[in-house]
């Protein structure tokens, strides 16, 4: 039996305007119509011996990454929810504790979200090929062979192989290189890029990191063990978790174990870790751009211009990267695109929301786009999805003007309840505790006018929520 583990952990800021924060790549449709998690799944929803996949992710991500693997048919064996972010290891970790719980030592297949495989069948062939030695107790990595001198992978040099398989030994993980260094790497044939992709069964795993990392594992442990479940998704306990120790599973275990094992693998995978990556894995039209949105290119070259919003025109222009979101706009040379995590970087220590949030905001009963704002106003178009509802709250600083759309409302307004149609408004006056409802089979849209002295979202006071937030979620 095998476990599809798939970490769903990343942010993506180097495909930043797109990527943010609160919605990374993971979540984005960026090279056809399904997102990078979807794909994801779906590529592992063909594997004859595979269960339904776990998932590690952001507590903050939990619905989205609910709401897309619903959207595709695929109900995981269950969504692991990490109060924050420690890398790699821990991930596993608590993965491979939870995969335990039935009394079995399954194999598990460990797999990044972000991924872009473009041979699935391939991709599927090589599972299975490599399954025996992961249950015989090695700990297998799978090498990307490389197909260019890449400076922006870390590499696996491969020692001889085990048996008549592909399957060889790993001599040693080596960093990122320079770019002769990397030439030499692919003239050799002996060294493969770092895909982060494994496969072991969870027994070996685990044996190896309470050997080299026992400190993390006990806290995953403990951290497993004082969490809770509710009806979707299984929570680690906040504190305990958030003392164990970060690393990767690199550096914690693959680069220390003498169990480690390589798969060579060709089948067009790409991290998609970059703008420039995304350009490689796209499709080109006869001047080499690709072209997302609404664009006017003229008299312009291997580029790549993605217009979210509105119209976007370049001119004389080769080998850019063009980006254009509701609110922000990235302009680069395709050459120097790693670089964008530094914008995120400078908007992070300004703290601007850009860095973080876009301009629509996704919530689990629906969205919300902030058109306007200024000092002591701020807009919304708000969308709440058939059946859902926000939560009862209330505001110690704003009031807030309702106009429906389109749609049904149902609106608690103190020890009022009523409902709304399409050109009725109500006003919730500040310090008013109130809740809004979609009781129809339609979305619901309003426009919401905050007027007060301080309008963040932070300004929340929540009395019941049907999806467990607290008042510290906004």
């Amino acid at each position: 039996m095998i476990i599809p583990v798939i970490l769903s952990g990343g942010s993506g800021t180097r495909l930043w305007p797109l990527s943010r924060e609160a919605y990374p790549k993971q979540f984005l449709p960026l090279v056809d119509r399904r997102t990078l998690l979807q794909n994801t799944a779906l590529r592992i929803a063909g594997l004859a011996d595979a269960t339904a996949p776990l998932v590690v992710c952001n507590e903050e991500h939990r619905f989205m990454v609910a709401e897309q693997l619903r959207a595709v048919g695929i109900q995981p064996a269950a969504v692991i929810l990490e109060p924050v972010g420690r890398n790699t290891a821990p991930a596993v970790a608590v993965a491979a504790l939870h995969a335990q719980r039935e009394g079995t030592d399954p194999t598990l297949l460990i797999l990044p979200a972000d991924h872009v495989i473009a041979d699935v069948e391939g991709f599927r062939a090589a599972v299975r090929q490599v399954a025996p030695h992961a249950e015989a107790g090695w700990l297998i990595t799978f090498g990307i062979v490389p197909t260019v001198p890449e400076t922006g992978y870390g590499y696996i040099k491969a020692g001889p192989p085990l048996d008549e398989s592909r399957v060889c030994a790993v001599e040693r993980f080596v960093e990122k290189p320079d770019l002769a260094t990397a030439q030499h790497y692919l003239e050799s044939g002996d060294y493969y890029w770092n895909s982060g992709m494994f496969m072991f069964r969870a027994s070996a795993f685990l044996a190896e990191l309470e050997r080299l990392a026992p400190a993390m594992l006990a806290a995953c442990q403990q951290a497993l063990a004082t969490g809770r479940a509710d009806t979707d998704f299984l929570w680690l306990d906040r504190k305990t978790f958030a003392a164990c120790p970060k690393d990767s599973i690199d550096y914690a275990v693959m680069e220390k174990t003498d169990h480690a094992v390589v798969m060579p693998l060709a089948v067009g995978w790409n991290d998609v870790g970059s703008w420039s990556a995304l350009w490689d894995v796209g499709e080109r039209d006869g001047d080499g751009n690709i072209i997302r949105g609404d664009v006017i290119a003229v008299d312009t070259r291997d580029t790549y211009v993605d217009a979210a919003t509105r119209l976007v025109t370049t001119v004389g222009v080769d080998n850019l990267v063009v980006v254009e979101t509701a609110d922000a706009v990235l302009v680069a040379s395709k050459e120097r695109v790693q670089e964008v995590k530094a914008v995120v970087d400078r908007l992070k220590a300004s703290q601007r929301p850009e860095g973080r949030f876009h301009r629509k905001v996704y919530r689990p009963w629906g969205c919300y786009d902030s058109i306007d704002f200024d000092r002591r106003f701020q807009v919304k178009r708000i969308m709440v999805r058939p059946g859902a509802c926000i939560s009862s709250q209330m505001h110690h600083h704003r009031a807030e003007h309702w106009v429906v759309v389109s749609g049904t409302a149902r609106v608690h307004r103190g020890d009022e309840v009523f409902l709304l149609t399409e050109n009725q408004s109500t006003y919730i006056p500040v310090g008013v505790q109130h809740r809004l409802t979609n009781p129809g089979k339609i979305p619901l849209e309003i426009i919401e006018v905050q007027s007060g002295s301080y309008l963040g979202e932070d300004d929340i006071v929540r009395f019941e929520d049907v999806y467990g937030r607290g008042n510290s979620e906004a």
